[in-house]
């Protein structure tokens, strides 16, 4: 199975080729660049491999929670190559794909997830790691960083890993016993890993059924809070 993943849902912006055991993953890290970038990685990431569209099976994409501009702009180009090569798509979280992430960089056990939602928020979901993909505990949820610790005593946590916890630190208050796993930061490589899985279990969708998964219902700021330096992700 040969299959492209996109990922523009942080500030970083990345596209990544699965072709059998293989995986190139090509990421660049300049802000507000996803619209201009994302489709020349990954004309960049196939010609490397001596590949064209047409030789792709799947369309895979980071679906969120995470930046809602860059959200769309990954579903949109996951959509437009689906359409035109008539392929199927597979739609991945991004807190799956940091849970991944973290078990390839050595966690276990439960994990809590919290990445950066701005506005002193997080976006969050507890995850256990095993053998497999990371198996999802929870809904995604939009929280403050304060609450993460009732997640984590929820679910039991062991683990806390994202750009929420690399943010906030101490402040998510979480209790004894929890680590703190610094720098897992997750690119479209992870989700191409889950989206793997994913397709041989047939879990893909349409090319027009494909959508971004929200989590922030707030979309837009007043001039009040723009004019202060706010920012929606």
């Amino acid at each position: 199975m040969r299959l492209i993943a996109l990922d523009t849902a942080t500030e970083s912006v990345s596209a990544a080729l699965a072709d059998g055991e293989k995986l190139a993953v090509r990421l660049e890290t300049e802000r507000n660049r996803h619209t201009e970038r994302l489709l020349p990685l990954v004309d960049e990431v196939l010609r490397e491999n001596g590949l064209k569209p047409a030789d792709l099976d799947v369309i895979a994409f980071g679906a969120g929670p995470g930046a809602f501009t860059g959200l769309r702009v990954a579903c949109g180009v996951a959509q437009g190559l689906a359409w035109a090569l008539e392929k199927p798509v597979v739609a991945v979280s991004n807190l799956q794909a940091a849970a991944v992430r973290a078990q390839a960089m050595g966690a276990a056990g439960v994990i809590l997830i919290a990445l950066d939602a701005r506005m002193g928020e997080c976006y969050a979901g507890a995850f256990k790691l095993g053998e497999g993909l990371a198996q999802a505990l929870t809904e995604p949820e939009l929280i403050k960083p304060q609450d993460a610790a009732q997640i984590a005593e929820r679910f039991g946590c062991t683990v806390a890993a994202g750009s929420g916890v690399d943010l906030y630190g101490d402040k998510l208050a979480l209790p004894a016993g929890v680590t703190l796993l610094r720098g897992v930061a997750p690119d479209a490589g992870d989700i191409a890993r889950i989206a793997l899985v994913m397709a041989q279990r047939g879990e893909t969708t349409s090319a027009a059924l494909a959508s971004p998964l929200y989590v922030r219902n707030r979309v837009a700021l007043t001039i009040e809070e723009r004019a202060r330096g706010e920012r929606l992700q």
